[in-house]
Formats: structure tokens, sequence, C-alpha cells
């Protein structure tokens, strides 16, 4: 395991935002606004959301890149939200190598520390014990063209780690990897922050990979704060419409129904509502019921099978309701993979009522 230097600070800390907001000259709204989180010694947490969202902006915020408007960022008990970059002990990788061309693995790795007047001995020690643990050793003579794009990004990271700080920011370090090096990548990343125990604030637009990494992730959307959770929390018990609908892979299947009688009709199936929620809701009503919660049998939502996708041990149903049903174009679900139904078909779809979501049709808050 890698070996802070004697005397050093400690290697990890906790981070907090503390209602900060970043608001740009002559924009309307915040990009960032009032951001409220705490993300806890060592924990690997995930930042995630649409582009614009403010995901990047918060973690410049945090390295110190973007200016502060109001509120304030802490890392331990100290105040950093003025601080310079290189007086807040964080090492951040971005979504571009950022590698010198001319330096071998062994120099770009070792740079911020020459920079530093590390010794060479201490140096070479630190360089040696980062390229073990991302499997560099090979590669230290080599230059940045004659390594693969995994490589580099691993370079990337080995960078970051020889400067032992106290937290780890990652901008969407995986996006420029094909899909299969990509799922390789984050499994490493992943493996290495639990090794190291290093405070790690990762952004992604991608949910999968927020799923699959973060002790906790953090949903962002127009530059507010929508949830955090850990990831089967988020999935199990989104807080509002938008969390329902953006984690998870397929998405959410979403309608915005008519009520009527306390009862709501998807595709000729008719769905009571919760006492609860008939009496929170008006005229209409959202609905949300996961792909995998819809099973095909002899009763319940009937479609016309339009795309079937197979995909090995998952096969996937998009299909079109053979009742006109306001609010419900389109309606996923997951079907046997061995036995998939033909395009064309028609198949009838039902779920328990506990897998049933409600929410409000004006603000999206989940109706329990």
């Amino acid at each position: 395991m890698f070996q802070p230097v004697k005397g050093s600070e400690q290697a990890v800390a906790t981070v907090t935002f503390d209602r900060a907001t970043r608001q740009y000259p002559g924009a309307k709204t915040p990009a960032v606004d009032q951001l409220q989180l705490e993300i806890a010694d060592g924990e690997f947490l995930v930042l995630v959301g649409p582009s614009g969202c403010g995901k990047s902006t918060s973690l410049r915020m945090l390295a110190g890149l973007e200016e502060v408007s109001g509120g304030r960022i802490l890392i331990g008990d100290r105040d950093v939200t003025h601080s310079d970059p290189k007086d807040r002990d964080i090492a951040m990788v971005f979504q571009n190598y950022a590698l010198y061309p001319h330096m071998t693995v062994a120099e770009n790795m070792g740079f911020a520390l020459k920079l530093a007047k590390v010794g060479k001995d201490e140096k070479q020690r630190r360089v040696g014990e980062a390229a073990r643990l991302l499997d560099l050793e090979p590669l230290l003579d080599r230059l940045p063209k004659a390594l693969s794009g995994g490589q580099r990004q691993r370079v990337a990271m080995g960078r970051a780690i020889v400067r032992d700080p106290r937290v780890f920011l990652m901008d969407e370090p995986l996006s420029n990897l094909d899909a299969k090096l990509r799922v390789q990548t984050r499994t490493q990343i992943a493996q290495l922050q639990r090794r190291l125990a290093t405070t790690t604030v990762y952004v992604t637009h991608d949910q999968v990979e927020a799923m699959t990494m973060g002790d906790r992730v953090a949903v962002m959307r127009d530059g507010l704060l929508q949830q955090c959770a850990a990831p089967r929390d988020l999935y199990r018990d989104p807080a509002n419409v938008f969390v329902a609908g953006f984690m998870g892979s397929p998405a959410m299947n979403l309608f915005t129904l008519p009520v009527t009688d306390g009862a709501v009709r998807i595709g000729g199936f008719s769905l009571p509502l919760p006492r609860s929620v008939a009496d929170a809701t008006g005229a209409t009503v959202t609905v949300g019921i996961r792909p995998e919660h819809l099973e095909a049998g002899d009763s319940g939502i009937e479609i016309e099978v339009d795309v079937v996708e197979e995909l090995g041990s998952d096969a996937f149903i998009y299909g079109r309701p053979t009742e006109d049903t306001q609010g419900a174009d389109t309606i996923v679900a997951r079907t046997d993979w061995r036995n998939p139904p033909a395009k064309g078909s028609r198949v009838r779809l039902a779920t328990a009522p506990e897998h049933v979501y409600f929410f409000a049709p004006d603000d999206g808050r989940r109706l329990s």
C-alpha cells in the first residue's frame, strides 16, 4: 500500500460544501446554487447529472479553479474557499490525460515532486510504489505516444497518487476510452481508491459509472442537488421524478396520466391509486414503473412490440400501448432473454403494486 511521507499531513480528509454557490457574471441563475454536501473521510463520492447540471463546476470550485460566489468550502476543518489551488492539498485527474509528450512515464509521474523539490531517492520510491499499484512498472521508460489510452489514463492517475494528497478530484477521467476499457478502468479506479482510502470526488455524466463506483452518489440538475444517497437507495427510493428517471438503465417508464375515480388507465389496464396518493394529487399524476418490474402474463397493460434488444443475459422490449393512452407513448420491459417476444407481437405486462412509483406532476416530488 502507498505510504505517505513521514511528517506529512494526514492523507485523507472530510470535504464540506457549505451552501457553496457559483454565479457567473451576466448569468440569470447560478451554475451551482447553495450546494450543501458533506463527504466523509476516505469516501468515494460521485457527482452525476446531465450536461450543464453544475457537477464539474462544483469540482472546480473545490479545486480552486472556479471562484466561489457565496457560501464556503472546507477540507477537514480548514476553510479553503479562497485558498489557491496549490495550497489545498488536492490532486486532480482530468478528462484529457495532459501528459508531457517529451517526458517518459516516470518523469511525468514524478514531475510535481520535482517542482516541490522532493529528494531524488524519495521521488523514485514514490513513483515506483505508484507504478506497482497501477501495473506501470514495465512502461516507466516509455513516452506517452507509445502508450494506449488506458495506459495514459493510469499514468495520469499515478501522477496524482505520488503527490499523496488529502483529496483526489476526478473530472470524467474515462470519457475518452472505448466501452470495454471504460468498464475495466472504472473497476481499477474503484479498487485503487479502496486501497489508498483517500477521499475522492468523481464527476461523470454516466449513471452506470456512478452506480458501480460510488459509496454515495449525488445527483445534480440545473445547479441544484436533487438527492445524495448510496446507489441502491437512489435506485429504490428516488426523491423525485428526475432522480427516478435518471438512475437506472434502461430508464424508468414514466407516464403523466389523468386521474379518474381514483385510478389511472395505461393501455387499457386500470391502476387504482393508493389513498395517500389520491389525496395528494389533482387531475393528473406521474406514474413510474421500472422495466425489470414489468412481467409478461395474461393480464395487465397490452403493448405491441416495436423493438427487441437482445443483450445476451438480458433482453428488453420496447412497445406502444394498443389502446391510445394519454402520456404513455412507449413502454420498456425486461423479458426472458431465452425466449423474447417477436417484433409485431402483442404482450400483456403486469407489475406488483409495491413496484409502482407516484410523483406530483407539478414539481416532480415523490408521493409516498
